[in-house]
């Protein structure tokens, strides 16, 4: 996996020069913060997942494994999310500023088998202007309020220590 993220971040960075729309900010606490555009998304390895949306309607999402989006920009998603790395968490920011928290943990394969998807398409199509063209795809959350619409940014934030 960590082969195909490295050539993948080399295909993202080669077409960022060429493709100068800007789709989604990857920033905060990581150790190459990107901008890619929908163009850089995807070209990034595939996942497909079925599921329901807020309505029950059911859905074909397509799009990227926001892990793997972290991990391009040198978030703790992998061995390294440990010790003081575990208070790190996942700000998620839309066009019109709706915002929604994941802590790192939720994301990273090492602790959960589920998958948080940043879709592109939705059965076979580009998302509409109403939900893209990026949303967040939660399926095993039971209310979709985390399922963000027009995600533009992704920021990665030391939670503060209580006073």
């Amino acid at each position: 996996m960590a082969r195909a993220l490295a050539v993948a971040l080399a295909a993202v960075l080669a077409g960022a020069a060429a493709d100068p729309a800007v789709s989604l900010r990857v920033d905060g606490q990581v150790d190459k913060p990107l901008t890619l555009s929908a163009a850089d998304i995807a070209r990034l390895p595939r996942r497909t997942v079925e599921t329901k949306d807020h309505e029950g309607k059911p859905g074909r999402f397509e799009g990227v494994v926001l892990a793997d989006v972290l991990e391009l920009a040198g978030a703790p998603v992998g061995d390294t999310l440990r010790g003081a790395q575990m208070s790190k968490y996942l700000l998620v920011q839309a066009a019109d500023d709706y915002r929604a928290v994941f802590a790192l943990a939720e994301l990273a394969p090492g602790f959960t088998d589920e998958v948080v998807l940043l879709a592109d398409r939705r059965d076979g199509q580009p998302l509409g202007a109403n939900e893209g063209p990026l949303r967040l795809v939660v399926p095993h959350d039971k209310r979709q309020a985390r399922w963000v619409r027009q995600v533009t940014r992704l920021t990665v934030v030391d939670a503060p220590r209580a006073p």
